[in-house]
């Protein structure tokens, strides 16, 4: 290998540049005239982890050859100097809001990824707390984000390690050790993205191929002493470079598997960038335009800055709504990143002492680690809270049995209450099961009582859930109807109520905001057997089935405000919110239109929305002076749920009283 100089690339900078506005533009969800044109923006963290593979690789191999030695103390200072200033500083700032503005159950959660973060890890913290990237939720945890600095700082902690080994001892192997683990790590992450896709999504294996691309070009530029030297090429395949980079984060989104072999195509972008650009070439002179290099420059803070500042602004539900809200929000996110990038990230590494910033860090590190600790402990210091009857977990994870919830059991483990003659059976979602813990309370004295729910699940037989992609049935969703149909199938002389997302399951017909996360769970993944028309019928079918022996009792939709209550801190901010019976009609008209139209003996009706909504002043009540009537934007709170159970238990007793 030949020894290279040290010398700036400012189209780097240009790179970070695109890959943070991407970033940042896709967590806005900036659209126009209903197109997303970022909607393929995630691919930002991909340049990023291309960009350290390279860099890295070339800062731990030229040390060696004009050194002859590595030094592991000097690298992970500069990493130091480098991450986590402007990351301390940023989870300091955080803190007043997270305790302003961020409910109990919340603030724990803020706090667990907090400590993670700290102890480069968080990745692993968000796939184990189920958190699926890019659903609606995921914007309502500030720290997110730094699933990817921990894939790059566990990246740092081993991968110098192991260079320098295989650098020492299998010199002449290293290129084959690095394309070995190239292809190793990109088969891994191209299975596990269609068989686990939040593992593969968050942890560093599925990612090394990515760090190893930019290792790779590292490698052949200190090897031959230079880049491509074809000076047709230079001026061609960098354009190209550009193009794939551009044609992913327009026209990539959450329906393809990522990371896997689709992942390619900005990833090969990026290398032929790195590879081929030159002092003449177009791209570069582009890509090292000042205003690029400068949002380059700052683009590590940017990054920091971003979803804090969007996560804070959607749980108070302001400035988040419209483009120009949104612009606002990424113009004060610019305006902190120049602040923290001249006053502490660029200080960190190039003014202050490694003692100072050490000493720094220390201190904050424990104001910070003491502070979460602290919350976690006190579970989120709910007496901050000061609206009456905050409810802190889904109502549908109320009942349970041998200390177990209900909802969503394997169909061979079902809860079962009671021994009575007759049984009261719940067929449905997670918003009938919401019904479950008060309605179980209530009629127990005269049913046996078995809630049969699920998340996610109608029951429409023959309508398995399969990935689109594989075709295999999708474990957690599969309802084992052979069962259920066993249990219905002896059910006689019983009630049978049955309800949930109607809307969302027979038309697709979503919520504003539960798109997204429909999507990515079901609608884009999943398919049914049956198509719409079909749907309807197949639905109807089991409503006759259940019908021949039991009294079936249909409820109509619960109306879902798509916005969470529990979120608005202030009490004149809940109350300026209107929830619209319009808007509930508009939602559920399908839905309302297909029920009323069902008249089959032994089916009997239950308005659900008509224990909040009032036709006369187009209004549905969503809370009280001392109550929220909705837990979040699309399920009932336990007071919610009383009052749709006193409708429900009132029919109950119609039909009791007529035997």
């Amino acid at each position: 290998m030949q020894k290279l100089s040290r010398h700036y690339r400012p189209e780097i900078d240009g790179l970070r540049c695109i890959a943070v506005i991407s970033v940042i533009f896709y967590h806005a969800q900036i659209t126009i005239f209903g197109f997303q044109p970022f909607k393929g923006g995630f691919i930002g963290v991909d340049i990023f982890f291309v960009i350290s593979g390279y860099l890295i690789t070339s800062i731990i191999l030229k040390e060696i050859l004009e050194k002859g030695s590595f030094s592991f103390k000097n690298f992970y200072k500069r990493r130091i100097r480098r991450i986590l200033p402007v990351l301390i500083f940023v989870m300091l700032v955080s803190i007043p809001f997270s305790w302003l503005y961020i409910y109990p159950i919340d603030l724990v959660s803020y706090s667990k990824s907090i400590l993670y973060s700290l102890g480069f890890s968080s990745n692993y913290y968000f796939h184990y707390s189920g958190l699926e990237y890019g659903s609606p939720e995921s914007l309502l945890k500030p720290f997110l984000h730094t699933w990817s600095l921990s894939v790059e700082e566990q990246y740092y902690i081993l991968f110098p390690i192991v260079l320098v080994i295989v650098f020492k001892y299998f010199r002449h192997g290293l290129i084959y050790f690095l394309l070995l683990c190239f292809i190793i790590s990109l088969a891994a992450a191209d299975w596990g993205s269609k068989n686990y896709p939040s593992l593969t999504f968050y942890f560093l294996h599925s990612r090394v191929w990515e760090l190893i691309c930019g290792s790779v070009i590292a490698y052949f530029e200190i090897k031959k002493g230079n880049r491509s030297q074809n000076q047709t090429f230079n001026q061609i395949l960098p354009i190209f470079g550009l193009f794939l980079i551009f044609y992913s984060i327009i026209f990539f989104d959450t329906k393809i598997f990522h990371p896997s072999f689709h992942t390619l195509i900005p990833v090969i972008g990026v290398t032929l960038i790195l590879w081929f650009t030159n002092k003449d070439d177009v791209i570069k002179k582009i890509l090292s335009y000042k205003v690029f290099v400068g949002i380059g420059l700052i683009s590590y803070s940017l990054y920091l800055w971003h979803y804090p500042i969007f996560s804070f602004a959607k749980n108070l539900e302001i400035f988040f709504d419209e483009n120009l809200g949104k612009l606002i929000l990424i113009i004060i996110t610019f305006l902190f990143s120049i602040f923290s990038f001249y006053l502490i990230e660029r200080p960190s590494r190039r003014v202050y002492s490694f003692k100072t910033v050490l000493i720094g860090l220390t201190i904050s590190t424990f104001f910070i680690f003491t502070y979460n600790i602290s919350v976690i402990n006190k579970e989120g210091f709910s007496n901050r809270v000061k609206v009456k009857n905050y409810q802190e977990n889904h109502t549908y994870n109320y009942l349970k049995k041998d200390g177990k919830v209900c909802f969503g059991r394997e169909y061979n483990n079902l809860c079962k209450f009671g021994s009575k003659k007759k049984e009261l059976i719940l067929l449905g979602d997670s918003q009938l099961a919401s019904l479950s813990f008060d309605l179980y309370n209530r009629t127990k004295s005269n049913f046996t009582f078995l809630p049969i729910t699920h998340p996610g699940y109608f029951h429409l037989r023959d309508a398995k859930m399969v990935n689109k992609h594989t075709k295999k049935v999708i474990p957690e969703y599969d309802v084992k109807r052979d069962d259920i149909d066993k249990i219905l199938k002896n059910s006689k002389n019983n009630i049978i109520i049955i309800g949930g997302a109607t809307s969302l399951y027979l038309y697709n017909k979503r919520v504003e905001g539960r798109a997204a996360h429909w999507d990515s769970m079901f609608v884009d993944k999943v398919s049914l057997e049956y198509k719409s028309a079909s749907i309807e019928k197949a639905f109807i079918n089991l409503i006759k089935d259940l019908s021949i022996y039991n009294d079936v009792i249909l409820l109509y939709p619960i109306p879902e405000i798509g916005v969470n209550l529990q979120k608005k801190k202030f009490e004149n901010m809940v109350r300026v919110f209107k929830y619209k019976y319009s808007t509930f009609l508009r939602q559920n008209k399908e839905v309302i239109n297909l029920f009323d139209n069902i008249n089959i003996p032994r089916v009997h009706k239950v308005y659900s929305y008509k224990a909040f909504c009032n036709i006369k002043i187009d209004l549905c009540t969503t809370h009280d002076d001392n109550n929220f009537f909705f837990f979040d934007g699309y399920h009932p709170s336990l007071e919610g749920t009383k009052m749709i159970n006193n409708l429900v238990i009132k029919k109950i007793n119609q039909l009791e009283n007529k035997q």
